[in-house]
């Protein structure tokens, strides 16, 4: 089953906890602190793999989770990290954050890698904080927690030659007579309900890869029928080949089949429109096709015609010959749609304050990824590490900001869910 597009929630590891621990030997009164930090939790990897064709093994799998790093333990012994998941999918996937539609990765090559989220750092033992001050601190860190992130995959098909055009007109007969593929074909209506890959072996043994697309029909660039799923695809390939019935069977007009398509191409995207393109002239072999040839051709003389009939095998060879000849011709091209790369744009102002504060319900709401971590990484069983954390509140000039707004002695503030009492 041909799957193209799939959301994920992603839940990167925790690190492990750092531990408190003290040397306590024989004859060593006074060991010193030596306890270990946490190892490392889990990240979340994609890896393009190029012997899969789809993402229908990511369907069910709605959540995948990494392990927690294992925590630290006394005698400076710092805990394992957590292994990694991987996760393969076909080359030509695109990652998307489905919260801010960025683009993380545009895996195309394979065995090519990206973290798509990150596992938390382990917790500090309470050995790193000994300080030449402070050389027995009783505190330790908590593991950071994993990076959670909505994903979606996007698989656009890697090809060389896209077949396009109307349901019906020869696309699957004629990547079935001339590859390896064997494409579902019947004579109704959106037979291929699914890209169809196949391989192409010429005689001088070279080899490109044959895109049998989903039909198309006007209004496709909107997403009506199968239109998007069909120029999705599309915009992945080299070489765009247009199949016309050129016979006008099932009362087709060649000329007004070519020109629906081509509106709509250039609709989805101006990328797309500029592709290199050859005319497919299916079903010679029938009534009418010649007279209607000659009509195409008056209409457009600049256009490259290739004359065929999947049925009966004529014009194969020198159709594959001349579109081999074509893709030595044609330079690496964008993959992207024009307005693609502004969404992987991220904008960072400097002096950024990283975290907000405001009032609800009398309530003052401090937040912010660092503030979070930071609540999340602390014991609040242990005095010094609470003393820590003020200091480093302060250190963010929280205490200054709250003061600036207005906060009283007495006042509530909650940070992480956790409620303190402002005092001066």
């Amino acid at each position: 089953m041909f799957q193209d597009e799939v959301k994920l929630k992603l839940v990167a590891g925790k690190g492990g906890d750092g531990c408190t621990s003290f040397r306590r030997e024989k004859y060593v009164p006074m060991g010193g602190p030596d306890g270990g930090s946490g190892g490392h939790g889990g990240n979340i990897i994609f890896e393009a793999e190029k012997g899969l064709k789809t993402l229908i093994d990511l369907k069910y799998h709605k959540i995948v989770k990494a392990l927690k790093g294992e925590n630290g333990k006394g005698k400076n012994m710092t805990g394992a990290d957590a292994e990694d998941v991987v996760i393969k999918v076909p080359l030509g996937t695109t990652i998307y954050d489905d919260d801010t539609d960025l683009i993380l990765a545009d895996l195309t090559v394979d065995k090519e890698r990206v973290i798509a989220a990150y596992g938390g750092r382990g917790g500090k033992g309470n050995k790193a904080f000994a300080t030449h001050d402070k050389p027995a601190p009783t505190f330790s860190e908590l593991g950071e927690p994993g990076e959670i992130r909505y994903i979606r995959c996007e698989l656009k098909l890697l090809a060389d030659v896209g077949l396009i055009g109307m349901p019906s007109v020869g696309k699957s007969s004629i990547l079935a007579s001339v590859s390896n593929s064997n494409p579902k074909i019947a004579s109704y209506h959106f037979t291929t309900l699914n890209p169809n890959l196949g391989v192409v072996s010429l005689k001088n043994h070279k080899t490109f890869v044959l895109a049998d697309l989903p039909g198309l029909i006007a209004g496709a660039s909107m997403g009506v029928g199968l239109g998007i799923k069909f120029l999705k695809h599309a915009s992945r390939t080299k070489i765009l080949a247009h199949v016309i019935d050129m016979s006008g069977s099932e009362g087709r007009n060649p000329i007004e089949d070519y020109e629906v398509i081509r509106k709509e191409v250039v609709a989805y995207s101006d990328n797309l429109a500029k592709k290199k393109e050859v005319i497919i002239a299916n079903k010679m072999d029938l009534a009418n096709s010649l007279e209607n040839l000659k009509k195409f051709k008056d209409k457009y003389p600049d256009k490259t015609i290739l004359e065929i009939s999947a049925l009966n095998n004529n014009g194969l060879d020198e159709m594959l010959e001349y579109l081999s000849q074509m893709l030595e011709e044609v330079q690496e091209e964008s993959i992207y749609n024009d307005n693609d790369f502004e969404k992987t744009i991220v904008y960072r102002f400097k002096n950024e304050k990283p975290y907000s504060i405001s009032k609800e319900d009398g309530i003052w709401q401090i937040k912010g990824k660092e503030i979070e971590k930071l609540f999340a990484m602390t014991r609040f069983s242990e005095d010094e590490a609470i003393e820590r954390l003020e200091r480093k509140l302060k250190g963010m000039g929280i205490e200054e900001e709250l003061e600036r707004l207005g906060a009283k002695k007495g006042d509530e503030v909650e940070i992480n869910n956790y409620i303190f009492e402002w005092r001066d």
